[in-house]
């Protein structure tokens, strides 16, 4: 069995399969295309603005801010990155930690690699595989363990925090702090509050790479605080045993919509049945959704800021029956006004399904029937989440979803160099080339003018 800290400081790219490789390839760019659409929301907007005001550092210990320019310390970086992602709901997932592991690795993971200013592609790729297998083995110890369900900072932080401790060569000792440390003082926010109440707080992800990055930085100083329980204790041995040899990275799932993932098996479902029977939306009288019971907390039908269309069920089904997809202007500005889409968000009728909610959170089901305006009544098939490792979105769907999230963003030249550099990114010097495309400062996205 490989030790955690073995596992943090000795595995290296020519370690890890290549079927893990180009995972975390797909994980960064995907969430490389998240980043540059989450830039525009006014989420991201506030927390770069407090990164950069009151995390400031020394010249010769900040970083650049992702898709900003400006500087801040690594901490402050890392916040603003997590916060950027987390704000624009499409990045990727794991199902056995209800939450999201990169959303703080890659911005902790860039954060470090300005920090000490070394590393290539090949080293970015291993640290992005040593935070996701940490962080979702984390993720799953909290959730086996804890009284609560809480959000995913609480679990990432300890993957942000073995990320520094691996770039900044801490020792044994020093690492089992770092890890402590990150444990301790990771945000232990409730998620389902954030579910009923949507606001800016979110998933909790850029507390928690504050909280790990930190974390590293303080056990460097000698700062203590070992051990972390969560992979420590005795009694989530068990997720750790198959570390370094069963790669649960591979379980990811990539989301199609930038929507709560509990949203999208009702989305699928409905979409679906609307072009079984070839129906406008203007035919639909009357809809009723079953799913599991935390899909159908997401009540909220008349959203008026993007954190809460994104955590709402009733509101991206509409979008999806009245415009086909759901974009970055489905869920900000104008689009939540659309008296079309309104009409149908009102009209749902949201009810837990037993066997879906028996089956949750490793399956995820939804099925949806409409009531028409003719009289008929029609019921879709049991749907899931389209993108899951066993239903994965293919290639050219992955490459589409960057483009269309990127391309307006950083605009089709930079969207196209950036992907270049990451398909190519065993070649790259991440602290350079790459690095300066990521920190440049993006341009307006007028659909989250808010």
């Amino acid at each position: 069995m490989t030790t955690l800290a073995d596992f943090i400081h000795d595995m290296q790219y020519a370690d890890l399969p290549s079927s893990v490789l180009e995972m975390a390839r797909t994980c960064i760019l995907d969430l490389v295309g998240v980043a540059a659409a989450g830039r525009k929301t006014g989420l991201s907007q506030i927390a770069h603005d407090h990164a950069a005001r009151h995390f400031a550092a020394s010249p010769e210990s900040s970083v650049r801010l992702m898709f900003d320019g400006r500087r801040a310390s690594a901490a402050g970086a890392a916040f603003a990155g997590a916060a950027t992602i987390d704000s624009f709901d499409a990045h990727d997932g794991h199902p056995l930690t209800k939450g999201h592991a990169g959303v703080a690795v890659l911005p902790a993971a860039l954060a470090f690699f300005q920090y000490t200013s070394e590393g290539n592609g090949k080293a970015l790729l291993a640290d992005m595989v040593i935070g996701y297998e940490i962080a979702i083995r984390a993720g799953m110890a909290l959730h086996a363990t804890a009284c609560d369900y809480h959000t995913s900072g609480a679990w990432n932080a300890m993957a942000c925090a073995a990320l520094g401790s691996r770039r900044l060569e801490l020792g044994e000792a020093a690492t089992r702090h770092a890890l402590g440390i990150a444990e301790y003082h990771g945000p232990r926010s409730q998620m389902m509050r954030c579910i009923d109440h949507p606001t800016m707080v979110k998933d909790g992800s850029a507390w928690g790479a504050l909280a790990g990055v930190s974390a590293a930085l303080l056990a460097a100083d000698g700062f203590t605080g070992a051990p972390a329980l969560l992979a420590e204790s005795a009694d989530v041995a068990g997720f750790w045993s198959d570390l370094g040899s069963h790669w649960r990275v591979l379980e990811q799932y990539f989301k199609p919509y930038p929507v709560c993932r509990w949203a999208q098996p009702a989305v699928e479902a409905a979409v679906g049945l609307q072009g079984r029977h070839n129906l406008d939306a203007a035919a639909i009288a009357g809809i009723t959704i079953s799913s599991f019971d935390a899909a159908v907390r997401l009540a909220c039908r008349r959203p008026a800021t993007t954190e809460e269309a994104q955590y709402s069920l009733p509101f991206p089904v509409a979008a999806a029956l009245v415009r086909g997809s759901i974009g970055a202007a489905d869920i900000g500005g104008t689009g939540l006004a659309d008296p079309d889409i309104l009409r149908l968000s009102d009209m749902m009728v949201l009810e837990t399904f037993p066997e879906y909610e028996r089956l949750f959170p490793e399956q995820r089901w939804a099925h949806v029937t409409f009531h028409l305006a003719d009289g008929r009544t029609v019921t879709s098939e049991p749907a899931l989440a389209r993108g899951n490792a066993e239903n994965p979105l293919s290639p050219g769907e992955m490459l589409a979803k960057y483009r269309a999230l990127a391309s307006p963003v950083l605009g089709e030249k930079r969207a196209a160099l950036i992907e270049t550099m990451i398909d190519q990114i065993e070649e790259v010097d991440i602290c350079c080339s790459l690095a300066e495309l990521l920190a440049a400062p993006a341009t307006p996205h007028p659909a989250f003018v808010e």
